[in-house]
């Protein structure tokens, strides 16, 4: 896509600074207490250090004093040095603190975030940017470092020092500190009515950063495509008017900040000059005398020092703010298991009177429709989750796109049930609802009405651990992870042996991929598997479902990818390992399924036809044409 077109694309999305929450300062300040003990460490290095401060120009005036009086300085001179060394030391010390802090909050924001986008529910996904997802994790939590390390922890020490400031200069001339605060009034002030612009602007940032995160990361993930395609000027051109878009917003935010920067060294160049004029008409009149002026002045710059940190710590804490936000919002989202109890809580669904020991799985009259946020992520085609829906169930990106009806239901009424020990097939056109099937029973998502029972017992009440525990799922395009041959085979089986892996892959053909490389199981699959072919991909997928030999497996469309041979081997695999187990199987080719103890039709999210193939033949119009298309009838 040409930055022409991507431009008008684009400005249909709601922009940073229209959109997503505000986080306050009251969010920020819980990331901040959980290092009591080193903030209040930092707080009171910050007290002794403004005491330091605070003590030097006093001991200074004394010294001017006692040399215009022609008196000896004794233990004065000791006295500075050793305030200006021990300040040095104290500073030194709360500096290391400081930054060490700031990374353990960044640190323990990520440990958060990750820990509860890892538990969302799976529509969550679908509905969010991947690359954005992973913005928050990465970019957004770095902006809290500036938290403690520009403001808020040394606070205490600053805010002493100013006060500390104001109260010796009240003593030493009110008339002086009265012009000073008139002048720094107006620059606090003006530093407020800008900090609210940096918040928004940060946040539109933040949105667009994750924007752009989301862009490379799909245009590096489908690069095979894309270069097959030519599209690589387009692609290219696409995620550059999205970093363009972040260097603009950039700008605006260095705009504001080139405003806020300068206001402290303004307010000190104006605030000396109305010192040393109004001070210099004060001492000619003997109101004051020159220590007094001298040291007056040395008040004001540590007056200045702690409002510069002032008005930084506004720019920063905004910054940080603006991030939060989008941090929070990931954080506010329930999980898997707090969405369950909301379920449980409202549905008040009841478990079974008894298990059912003939039927593994049963729907009654089961309706879906996909959330609207899930629909209008594949119709703006914006998020990467939307590509994952393709991705991960393909059949269902079509039901969501094109086997919806007016009221969006993918399901509508639809019943079956799977025999304990059989081997069911679901089967139909695209769009007719079967990715979207096996997503309901792994409860990736929950039915909008009806019920879907294992063993009898209805799926809502059932712990998703548990639940999945007793499930091997293989879907379409099961992606492959990063890392070696035995790390994903151990996904769903951690403890099992190096001996139980070569079986298993042995058993789906894979013995090759073992005899190619010395490593074996530790031998490296590369990045989304890109080591392996498309049919070894799904092969290690199915091994890693027989691995954790669950007494029910879900297989979607698991021979696409395979040529004949394997596809022989493969059903020869799986016929071996269905002893005692459950099957549930999605297929095109009928061919794979057409010895299935039971075969369901469907179509446009309606059961048409259940039975085997010879009777599907007679009694269903639709299966008939899919047969004959396939040269089974």
């Amino acid at each position: 896509m040409s930055s022409a077109t991507a431009s008008p694309r684009r400005r249909g999305r709601r922009s940073g600074s229209e959109s997503g929450p505000r986080a306050s300062l009251t969010q920020l300040l819980p990331y901040v207490f959980e290092h009591k003990p080193v903030v209040a460490l930092i707080v009171v290095l910050s007290i002794a250090g403004a005491a330091a401060t605070l003590a030097q120009p006093l001991l200074v005036g004394q010294v001017i004093e006692r040399v215009q009086n022609e008196q000896a300085l004794g233990l004065l001179i000791w006295g500075i040095v050793a305030l200006v060394v021990g300040g040095s030391l104290i500073s030194g010390y709360q500096h290391y603190l400081l930054q060490r802090t700031g990374t353990a909050v960044v640190y323990s924001s990520r440990r958060k975030l990750i820990a509860r986008i890892l538990h969302l529910p799976i529509s969550e996904f679908d509905a969010r940017r991947t690359g954005d997802l992973v913005s928050r994790v990465g970019t957004d939590t770095t902006l809290l470092y500036a938290v403690l390390t520009q403001g808020l922890a040394d606070s205490v020490g600053n805010a002493l020092l100013f006060v500390g400031a104001i109260i010796a200069m009240a003593f030493l001339d009110p008339i002086l500190l009265l012009a000073i605060v008139v002048v720094i009034g107006i620059s606090v002030a003006a530093v407020v009515l800008l900090s609210g612009r940096i918040r928004e602007a940060t946040r539109e940032q933040q949105e667009k950063v994750g924007e752009l995160a989301s862009g490379v990361e799909r245009a590096i993930g489908s690069i095979r495509t894309v270069r097959a395609a030519g599209a690589t000027e387009r692609e290219a051109d696409t995620v550059t008017d999205v970093a363009t878009d972040v260097y603009g917003v950039g700008v605006k935010i260095a705009k504001v900040s080139a405003l806020v920067v300068p206001i402290a060294g303004i307010a000190l160049q104006v605030s000396l000059l109305v010192v040393l004029g109004l001070g210099g008409f004060r001492v000619a009149s003997g109101a004051i005398g020159v220590a007094s002026l001298i040291t007056f002045v040395m008040f004001l710059f540590l007056l200045v020092a702690p409002l510069g940190s002032f008005f930084g710590a506004i720019t920063s804490v905004n910054q940080a703010l603006g991030a939060l936000g989008r941090i929070q919002e990931v954080l506010d989202l329930p999980t898997e298991t707090e969405r369950d109890a909301e379920i449980a809580a409202s549905a008040g669904i009841a478990g079974a009177d008894s298990v059912d020991d003939a039927t593994a799985i049963e729907f009654r009259n089961v309706r879906f429709a996909y959330p609207e946020a899930v629909v209008a992520a594949r119709r703006r085609g914006e998020t990467e989750a939307a590509a994952l829906l393709a991705e991960v169930h393909a059949d269902g990106a079509g039901e969501v796109a094109t086997g919806a009806d007016r009221t969006g239901e993918v399901l509508r009424g639809v019943s079956f049930r799977v025999p304990r020990g059989a081997r069911v097939a679901l089967v139909g056109p695209s769009g007719a609802g079967k990715s979207t099937t096996l997503a309901l029973i792994e409860r990736f998502y929950d039915p909008t009405g009806g019920e879907i029972l294992l063993d009898g017992v209805d799926v809502r009440t059932i712990d998703r651990a548990e639940l999945r525990a007793q499930l091997g799922y293989v879907e379409q395009d099961a992606p492959t992870l990063a890392g070696t041959i035995a790390e994903n085979l151990r996904l769903a089986s951690p403890a099992a042996s190096d001996e139980d892996c070569e079986r298993v892959l042995r058993a789906v053909n894979l013995g090759d991929v073992l005899e190619r490389n010395p490593l074996g199981i530790a031998a490296p699959v590369g990045e989304a598997g890109v080591m392996l072919s498309g049919g070894e991909r799904q092969r290690l997928a199915i091994a890693r479902a027989l691995l954790a030999a669950p007494p029910i497996l879900l297989l979607d469309e698991s021979t696409s990818s395979l040529d004949g041979l394997n596809e022989q081997r493969m059903r020869e695999a799986i016929d071996a390992v269905a002893t005692g187990r459950t099957l549930v199987v999605i297929a095109h080719r009928l061919s794979t399924v057409v010895d299935s103890d039971l075969i369901v039709v469907l179509d446009q999210g309606e059961v048409v036809g259940q039975g085997t193939h010879a009777e599907l033949i007679e009694s269903t119009p639709l299966y008939r044409d899919l047969a004959a298309h396939q040269l089974l009838v």
